[in-house]
């Protein structure tokens, strides 16, 4: 029961803190703005995907330590990566 209470405060407040920012148009675009820096963080813009650097693990220049461990993985024998990285490729080449 209480729970309820909580939830519908913080939501009543999250919904009056929105209204409160998007109520002037520079605070409009600077939150705006700030969504979009936030959110390219998160992408990959112009940088290799995940399933590319699985793919060749030691041609990449993505050097953060999944990438070393995958590449180190690769050389002892593993092909994992390398194979779903060239059935996904494959796959793709046929839509």
């Amino acid at each position: 029961m209480k729970k309820r209470y909580i939830v519908s405060a913080l939501g009543a407040a999250g919904i009056g803190t929105a209204g409160f920012l998007l109520k002037d148009k520079d605070k409009r675009e600077k939150l705006m703005e700030k969504a979009k820096s936030v959110s390219g963080m998160f992408k990959n813009e112009g940088k290799d995907s995940a399933l590319d650097d699985a793919g060749i693990p030691d041609q990449t220049d993505n050097q953060d330590l999944a990438q070393f461990e995958n590449a180190k993985m690769v050389s002892e024998g593993s092909q994992f990566g390398v194979q779903y990285y060239n059935e996904a490729k494959e796959e793709e080449q046929q839509k």
